[in-house]
Order: structure tokens, then sequence, then C-alpha cells
């Protein structure tokens, strides 16, 4: 083992036995009185671990800690305590020490807790390699990631972008399909073009169409005067049209016409009208199971699918998160004018083990409401919301008191499902986020338990 610790301990024989039992151990070790001094030689020099007593005379263990970790908010911290005052570590904990050992202190829980510190050193130090490789070797504008699946995702981009080819992306809400369409028509012969986003489920049917393809004067109630569509206005660069599997079979047909002849015909018109753009469209349902249902058309289906981009959820690339994070401090610091130095380690340890639900795009809000909270020079515990800090908490995931007669988990479920197509207006695409499914595992679990739309 090796590493460097500067132990903290007003009694003299303390100090001794932890010297030699670590210095055994293959640590460098440096031992010292009181805080002032600690302090003094953490000036001097950088220590992996701080092992310091709780009760001191003159600077308590809870100010040496105080002090250590303002003046180096990565600074490991181990407190060591009486019986008495647990209570106190377990506060020091709150404040940002990794743990604690109560004295008497046993050999083997010294090296244990030790080892624990360690192996958690270097993953924070992992982290922060990976961060300064994610700067060197980010391939995509905006987009951020080193986790295999999500530099796939960057090699296609890459590949596919100075082609003219038609792109559908696959991935949950927020995971970030509309970043890979600009990334892609950014990588594109049309960038200076215009690129036009548009949600299909936002739209009405009735008006979708004029949406895209215009209208002509007088041709529905309101039109008052000729207006050009998407298409149109897009000529020579890119469409995106998100949640394309919520667009009717209707104008389904008129879209797959408008690819395959490159022109379209405004509404009330009679003359059809040339249009160059490329299509990027985005969805989070499965396309081929909603053909099988006859909700989409399958030959629309491959004229979209020509090049297929799977986003992974940002639970599946966890190794990401803290990078995430620490780019949208900075981001969201500029934007705000508040110098953040970063995430406090218990706050990125909860970003960490959290299971975000609603992906990127969570995790983004999450980070500017911690900017505009922070009231140090970092994101601490409290700046997070109450549903992260929640989610974290050892037995908080469970919102009940476990009954004695046990409970039926096929009948739980059934019930979450229930009341989160409710909240969801009862539309599967809106529902899955919030059970953290996928569509196609949220619709095979209602086709199980027989559940419809009362």
């Amino acid at each position: 083992m090796s590493g460097s610790i500067l132990v903290v301990d007003d009694e003299k024989g303390q100090r001794e036995i932890l010297q030699m039992i670590l210095s055994r151990e293959g640590y460098r070790v440096t031992a010292v009185s009181g805080g002032k001094e600690a302090m003094a030689r953490l000036g001097e020099a950088e220590f992996d671990l701080l092992l310091t007593d709780l009760k001191m005379q003159g600077m308590s263990g809870m100010e040496l800690m105080e002090q250590a970790l303002a003046a180096n908010q990565r600074q490991c911290v181990v407190i060591m305590t009486a019986h008495g005052t647990i209570d106190s570590a377990v506060e020091a904990m709150k404040k940002g020490a990794f743990d604690y050992l109560e004295k008497p202190i046993e050999r083997e829980d010294l090296l244990l807790t030790l080892q624990r510190a360690f192996e958690h050193i270097g993953l924070l130090r992992e982290n922060q390699v990976l961060h300064r490789k994610l700067a060197e070797t980010m391939t995509v504008p905006n987009m951020i990631g080193e986790h295999p699946k999500i530099r796939e995702v960057f090699r296609i981009i890459n590949k596919i972008a100075p082609t003219a080819s038609t792109v559908l992306v696959y991935g949950e809400s927020g995971t970030g399909k509309e970043l890979v369409a600009r990334a892609i028509h950014d990588g594109s012969p049309r960038k200076g073009k215009p690129f036009f986003a548009i949600n299909c489920a936002a739209i009405p049917d009735t008006l979708i169409e004029s949406e895209l393809f215009g209208h002509e004067k007088g041709s529905f109630t309101g039109a008052g005067s000729r207006e050009i569509g998407i298409f149109e206005a897009a000529d020579g660069g890119t469409v995106f049209l998100d949640e394309i599997g919520e667009m009717g079979t209707g104008m389904q047909a008129k879209l797959l016409r408008a690819i395959q002849e490159k022109e379209i015909r405004r509404v009330g018109g009679k003359a059809n009208v040339p249009v160059d753009v490329r299509i990027i469209s985005a969805t989070n349902k499965d396309l081929e199971v909603e053909i099988k249902r006859g909700q989409f058309r399958e030959d629309l289906f491959y004229r979209l699918n020509v090049i297929r981009i799977s986003l992974p959820p940002l639970r599946e690339r966890g190794s990401d998160i803290a990078a995430l994070a620490e780019f949208f401090v900075r981001k969201y610091s500029s934007v705000a004018g508040i110098p953040l130095k970063g995430i406090a380690k218990p706050a990125l340890k909860l970003l960490l083990n959290y299971g975000w639900p609603g992906n990127v795009r969570q995790l983004e809000s999450v980070i500017e409401r911690g900017v505009l909270m922070a009231e140090s020079d970092y994101i601490e515990l409290e700046d997070l919301p109450a549903e992260i800090r929640e989610d974290g908490t050892p037995g908080a995931r469970l919102p009940f008191e476990f009954p004695a007669e046990g409970i039926s988990i096929e009948n739980l479920e059934r019930d979450l499902i229930v009341k989160a197509m409710d909240r969801a207006g009862w539309v599967i695409s809106k529902a899955a986020p919030l059970l953290g499914m996928s569509y196609k595992t949220l619709q095979y679990r209602l086709e199980k338990f027989g559940i419809e739309k009362p």
C-alpha cells in the first residue's frame, strides 16, 4: 500500500502507535500534535488523506477539517472520535469527512477504513483524468462523454454527417436527440444553411401539415395570407422531426411523398414546390412495434431509418455523470456570473448514485438550480433538490412502512404503472420516463396486467 497520510492527535502515545502501524503497511506518514501545525504542513505539501482526532486542545478536529476542506475541496478526511462524541463525528461526515473511527481504534478497522478511503481517492483521480481527457478528445460539439456507448454515437455522427442520408435517432426523453441532429447538421455541407426543429407531439394533426408545408391564403379559417412552411424555409438545410412516432398516419403519407419526390404542396395550393432538405427524425417509441400495430407506415420507416443512432440513457453511462455535471457547473456559473469552483464531494457522490429518469436534461436542470442556490464556492448537498437528496438516503427509496403481512410485488408494480399513466395523461411515451422504463417495456407491462385507460 502507498499513499501519504497526515495524522493529527494531541496524545503522543496515540500518534506514535498510528504512525508505527501505518508505516509498516507502506503508507508515508507525518504525525503532528495539533490543528495549527497540521494546517502549516498542509500548506507546505499535499497529503492524500488527513486522519485527525476530533477532540483536541486548541483547534478541534472539526475546525481543522473545515479549514482543510476550504483550502482543498478534494482533501479526504477521516475523523477519530471517542464513544461519547459519535454524534459530532456524524456531523463531520455531513460536512465532508469521508468516514470516522471510534476509539479505541482496532488495527483491522483502521486499515479497512483507510483502504476504502484510498479506493475513493483513486476513483476521484480517475474522474479528473477522464475529465481532462474528455476535454481533449471530445469530437462532437456540445456533446460530452467517454462511455463506449456514447463514443460509438460520436463515431457514427462523424461518419455520416457529410452525407445526405436520412437519420433516425432513438432515445428516451432528455438523452440529447436534438443535440445529435444539430451535430450532424453542423458537420455536413449544409452547415450555414437553416436548421429547423419541430416536435411532432406538440402540434395537433390538423395543424402539422400547415406547419411543415405552409398554406395558401384562404385555405382554412384564419389563413389571411400565404405562409411558407418549415420545409420551404429550411431549403438547402436540415429539418429535425422530433417524436416522429406521434405523427398521424395521414400526415405520414404526405411526409413520405415529400421525401421521395423532394417537393411539397402547400395546404390549399395546386402547385408543387421543390425543396432540398435533409431529414433527421427522432423517437422514444419502437417504430417496428408501431408498424405491427398499424400506427406507423412501413414504407416511411425505411425511408427514415437509413442511418440509425441509438442514444443510451444516462443511467447506462454513469461514468460520464461527473464530467457532464462539471460541464454544466462551468456553463451556468458563467451565465449567472457566479464563480463556482465545482461540486462538493458528498453532493457529487449523490449525483453519481442517482438513477436520472429524466436523463441528461434532468441533470442539467439540477446543476443549474445548484449553481443558483449555492452559498459557498461549491455546490453542496443542501443545494440539490429534495427528490435527489431523498433518493440518495438509505431507506428513502421506500416511501411507506413495510407491512408486517408483506406485499405483492406484482400489485405494487401495477399500481405504480396506473399512477404514472394517470399523471402522464395516459400517454405511454410520457409515462415511461417516470417509471424508468423504455416505451416498449411499459407497453408490454400494460398488456401483461391488462391495464386500460379508464
